[in-house]
């Protein structure tokens, strides 16, 4: 595994499991975030950006 940082223009997606759950959570990288149980289910999810919701930021618009 890569201790590398991701340069600066690069997407990144990110899963992480709950602890003392069978949840993960992802976070793509317009900022949604979603909570799945299944890794297939969560990259599916993660892989159809823009189809997900996104945040919307302090002005009310919203993230591409």
């Amino acid at each position: 595994m890569s201790t590398q940082r991701p340069s600066a223009g690069a997407a990144v997606l990110r899963v992480r499991w709950l602890p003392g759950t069978d949840v993960l959570q992802g976070t793509c990288h317009c900022g949604a975030r979603n909570e799945c149980r299944g890794p297939a289910e969560m990259w599916d999810w993660l892989l159809a950006h823009p189809d997900h919701p996104a945040p919307e930021d302090h002005a009310g618009e919203r993230h591409a």
